[in-house]
């Protein structure tokens, strides 16, 4: 079953998902992208009469993030006048939940609390053991060297391990708990489930508190010892010190201040909140072993309406990595392209998604037709830019560790581009097969990536030898794509042009730089694309407008998208910095090399307009966030809720890049003012 969170929480070997009331929707452990080990884990009360449910539509909830945290507080209120305060927080060190029960009742009441999990250790349910070790009340379920236990403050005094399956429903320890006792059935194996249960003696007005600790680990032994150490600890101790972790972390951001925003009441605190909960949320997205990233957690494992999340693709993490060290973690860029040159394949391409580790991942991009070529584009344009910023040292032990994979790629990609355009591979929305603006952009960028990189390593003819290569991609993706009505067309599908504006054709000037605003026709070219996405993929929603991936988009029913939207915003912000102050021209029709019909603005009114453009894509992307802050990847155009992957990357990695743009554009501002 699909279930998108609205939170997650974790530390270098456990995430956790979870959704609105506090329900786990996954439980990753040890790595980002495998393995899930949950079904479902959530609490629930018996009131003496029937079950309530913490996850019921019964329930009113209100959550949210401790603040410059990834400590979640989940509040639910009940029509009967329980109240249930859920306090959630993963050690910094040790890969246990521990949660926070604290339930109140404006009436008496005498019943019970239980917490339910069935988990599918090792992502199975089948051979799965289970057991309630009486001795230390603590409950286990394992398979092979997976390890998922349950303790409690103060301890369960009720509990069973029951099967997860309706042909013997007296034994499944969902069903056991709707009269209000469980059976105390001490281990089972093969689809089990669990359950933990106290006594609630509530007078009115009263509170009762359990802590629950969920942990994980790779042996019983360790597991037992991971507990016992914890449930020493007081909870306020670890609070302290996780909180601590987080804001010590964020500590080391690149500051902004985005002066000068008084006319946007509030937007100035609330991105400085997306700020920091971009960052905290892209920690957690993080292998801190492998350099690699999910692009988003997993929740369509069974591939029902999609081809999953949960893995890592090098598009997406190479923007992730650049933004990250734009934001002042340059550690990202160096453990990914450390990464990058292990998963390279053998023709010096790279693959369209890996697992975290760098195996190959389920694909369906396994011939040349059907591969990505912007992937290995991508990579060689990030290596390139991060290397630029580098200094000393750093810098040339950068290039002598990238040099043969960058050698191997940039040959990679001129094998595919004899023609001035790249040969037939799939898309980047991995939807059509064929030749296309954004792909021509990326081997653009990844070639003077390479040229560039080469000339610094001294091997002049390999230099001029991909740069005029590059330099021929980009005429020929103009002669071919660049369309009279002002934009380039999304590609040749079929042998056929297809004529269809698609919101990745802006990669030609962000982030691949194809087209400079310092050459006066390709910066009317700039103009007019961003005018023609502007004016038709623009969808109303939520008071303002997203833009869609491309015309009549039919996926997950065609919504606006968040990075399409962040896209415009950066190309938005990026061209009113790049704009000189002083009086320019710009076409009132769309340029071509031949001609080009020009008109007199005044600068700080354009750079305004475009300023006020990208705040508003800005301020739409927020309103599509989850309630606690997270961006997906998609808003739902009927409710304007957050909808498909929650939290993307990618959109993460993309709402940094604006929020970073947009301070240049304020404090250049108040520069000049002053």
């Amino acid at each position: 079953m699909i279930k998108q969170p609205n939170v997650i929480l974790g530390n270098d070997e456990l995430l956790v998902t979870m959704g609105k009331k506090g329900d786990i929707i996954g439980f990753f452990y040890p790595r980002r992208d495998h393995a899930q080990h949950v079904e479902e884990s959530l609490a629930c009360i018996h009131t003496g009469e029937r079950l309530l449910w913490t996850n019921d539509n019964e329930w009113n909830g209100i959550q949210n993030y401790v603040e410059d945290t990834n400590i979640v507080s989940t509040k639910l209120y009940h029509d009967s006048g329980i109240r249930i305060s859920i306090l959630d927080l993963v050690h910094p060190d040790v890969p246990v939940l521990i949660r926070r029960f604290k339930i109140q009742s404006q009436k008496k009441l005498s019943g019970k609390f239980f917490y339910y999990s069935n988990f599918n250790v090792g992502e199975t349910s089948k051979k799965n053991s289970g057991f309630c070790d009486t001795d230390t009340h603590l409950l286990v379920q394992y398979w092979q060297n997976y390890h998922i236990g349950i303790y409690s403050q103060p301890e369960f005094t009720e509990w069973q391990i029951g099967k997860a399956m309706d042909t013997i429903w007296w034994t499944n320890s969902k069903y056991d708990m709707e009269d209000g006792k469980l059976q105390r059935n001490k281990e089972d194996i093969g689809n089990i489930n669990n359950a933990a249960g106290w006594d609630l003696e509530l007078e009115a007005d009263g509170a009762n508190e359990f802590v629950i600790l969920i942990g994980a680990a790779s042996s019983r032994r360790l597991l037992y010892k991971r507990m016992q150490e914890l449930s020493k600890l007081p909870l306020e101790h670890i609070f302290e010190k996780t909180r601590e972790h987080w804001v010590m972390w964020l500590s080391r951001k690149q500051v902004i201040k985005i002066p000068g925003l008084e006319e946007y009441d509030n937007l100035r605190q609330e991105l400085f909140n997306t700020y920091n909960r971009a960052l905290l949320m892209l920690y957690l997205l993080n292998d801190r072993e492998y350099g690699s990233f999910v692009a988003a957690p997993e929740f369509d494992s069974n591939f029902e309406k999609c081809g999953g999340y949960g893995f890592c693709w090098n598009r997406d993490a190479a923007e992730i990595v650049l933004a990250l060290r734009h934001s002042g973690y340059p550690e990202y860029c160096d453990m990914f392209f450390k990464w990058c040159i292990q998963t390279q394949l053998s023709d010096g391409s790279w693959f369209q998604r890996y697992w975290l580790n760098g195996d190959i991942a389920p694909s369906w991009g396994n011939f040349d037709y059907s591969t990505q070529i912007d992937e290995t584009g991508s990579t060689l344009y990030a290596m390139d830019v991060y290397y630029r910023i580098l200094e000393g040292l750093k810098k040339a032990e950068f290039l002598e560790e990238v040099w043969v994979s960058v050698l191997r790629a940039a040959e990679y990609l001129m094998k595919r581009t004899k023609s001035g355009i790249h040969e037939s591979c799939m898309d980047l929305w991995e939807t059509y097969y064929g030749i296309f603006t954004y792909t021509n952009a990326s081997i653009y960028a990844g070639l003077m990536g390479a040229s560039h990189l080469a000339e610094e390593n001294e091997e002049a003819g390999m230099a001029r030898r991909w740069k005029k290569r590059a330099e021929f991609i980009k005429q020929a993706t103009i002669d071919r794509f660049w369309l009279q009505e002002g934009y380039f067309a999304k590609g040749v599908i079929n042998e056929k042009l297809d004529k269809t504006i698609d919101a990745s054709i802006l990669g030609t000037y962000v982030p691949f730089g194809m087209l400079s605003p310092k050459d006066p026709i390709e910066k009317d070219m700039i103009q007019f694309m961003i005018d023609n996405i502007q004016k038709k993929l623009s969808m109303s929603v939520n008071h303002g407008y997203g833009i869609k991936r491309y015309e009549n988009d039919s996926y997950i029913n065609g919504n606006p998208w968040i990075v399409t939207t962040l896209w415009l915003s950066e190309a938005m912000f990026a061209f009113a910095l790049d704009l000189p102050y002083e009086k320019t021209s710009f076409a009132s029709t769309p340029p071509t090399h031949e001609n080009s019909y020009e008109k007199e603005e005044i600068p700080e009114e354009k750079v305004k307009t475009l300023t006020n453009e990208g705040i508003k894509c800005l301020k739409w992307a927020l309103a599509g966030a989850t309630s606690t802050g997270l961006l997906p990847e998609q808003v739902d155009q009927s409710t304007g809720n957050p909808a498909w992957a929650i939290p993307l990357g990618w959109s993460g990695s993309l709402i940094l890049n604006n929020i970073l743009l947009l301070d240049k554009i304020c404090r250049r501002k108040a520069g000049n003012s002053e």
